[in-house]
């Protein structure tokens, strides 16, 4: 039994192979090149599309066809009004998860009626390595928003003006967590990824922050150190309770005090520095899970970027799986899950910064 090289028939299909063949039989085509590898049940193909009829299908409840199936992937024949979303959702079992029938498609925007499409029902390239380059994921952090606060405060508008563009420029916001099975080499992610993460734990994150994000859709990470929460200019525990009841915003830790975790206080020797760092570690999860019904916590921020291999030893031994520096730079999938990579967005950062910031891919051969 042969196998389909899924990524041979995405190329054909970016280079317009099947160009000027009548729907009907570039449907037949797709399904004797996939009848060729065996593993494959195909079906008879669809008849060319009719003239426009009197009634059409509403573009809720319209459906195409599955031609042919083999393993690896499926080729499908969509109907009026259906979007790639939507066939997604169906297909894939997630709409978030169009992007890659856009790509098993040379880039396909759109669902046209008739014209077969490419379904990938396993991953392709799960680790983004192509020819010449590999992907990395960038994760932004921010801290306070407003006009005051130094370079660390990002003005609500500067923001808003960020995550407009993302958003109108097709990147993906995902959640932090979404980077596990990458990093594994199981899941492949969007071609033009990113994460938003705020450290710290600054009320103006509740009143500017949020409302943009809800607005837009877009998940993002909030790590607080427990001691700042409620206190001064922090967000108070109710406020974190609704933002991360929105199911938008994630509620991670960054520590219990905000101490540099590899600088040793006066006199604290070994046994009571490795005591201290469970404290700073396992104290945040079991309050922040104790306060926020469903939340786990299992990311971690190191207060000012730093961690040594003690701090390391600490957060396996709580269970910790991602956590994040303040190194710049994207994540490729080879990147190491507790020292991934994160880049500062400070208040003077225009939005021609913002974007020369978010590095989705590297060229092989340099460093990440």
């Amino acid at each position: 039994m042969h196998s389909v090289h899924a990524g041979s028939l995405s190329r054909r299909a970016g280079e317009g192979w099947g160009e000027g063949l009548p729907r009907a039989a570039l449907a037949t085509a797709l399904v004797a090149a996939l009848a060729l590898t065996g593993c494959v049940t195909p079906t008879t193909p669809p008849a060319p599309p009719a003239a426009t009829p009197t009634t059409t299908t509403p573009a809720s409840t319209a459906t195409g066809e599955v031609v042919a199936r083999s393993d690896r992937l499926l080729i499908y024949v969509p109907a009026a009004g259906e979007t790639l979303r939507g066939i997604a959702a169906r297909l894939l079992g997630s709409e978030d998860r169009d992007w890659q029938i856009a790509e098993a498609n040379g880039g396909v925007s759109k669902a046209e009626p008739g014209q077969p499409l490419i379904v990938p029902l396993k991953a392709i390239n799960p680790i983004g390595v192509h020819a010449g380059s590999y992907q990395t994921i960038p994760i932004l952090c921010y801290h306070r928003l407003g006009t005051t606060g130094g370079k660390m405060a990002v003005s609500p508008a500067n923001f808003a003006a960020q995550m407009e563009w993302l958003v109108r420029n097709d990147y993906r916001v995902l959640r932090l967590g979404q980077l596990t099975g990458f990093l594994e080499g199981k899941e492949p992610l969007p071609p033009k990824s990113v994460v938003v993460t705020f450290d710290d734990g600054y009320e103006s994150v509740y009143r500017y922050a949020f409302p943009v994000l809800r607005k837009l859709g877009l998940p993002a990470t909030m790590f607080v150190y427990t001691d700042f929460v409620g206190a001064g200019d922090a967000v108070s525990w109710p406020q974190l309770v609704e933002m991360q009841a929105s199911g938008l915003m994630d509620v991670q830790s960054h520590s219990k005090s905000h101490r540099n975790l590899i600088e040793r206080t006066a006199g604290e020797n070994d046994a009571r520095y490795v005591r201290n760092l469970d404290q700073e570690t396992a104290g945040p999860r079991d309050l922040i899970e104790q306060k926020l019904s469903g939340q786990q916590v299992r990311q971690y921020a190191y207060p000012y970027g730093d961690a040594n291999d003690q701090v390391l030893e600490a957060l396996t031994r709580q269970k910790y799986t991602l956590a994040v520096t303040v190194n710049p730079g994207g994540n490729a999938f080879f990147s190491q899950p507790l020292m991934l990579r994160r880049t500062m967005i400070f208040g003077d950062h225009d939005l021609e910064a913002f974007k020369a910031r978010l590095q989705t891919s590297r060229p092989i051969g340099k460093t990440p």
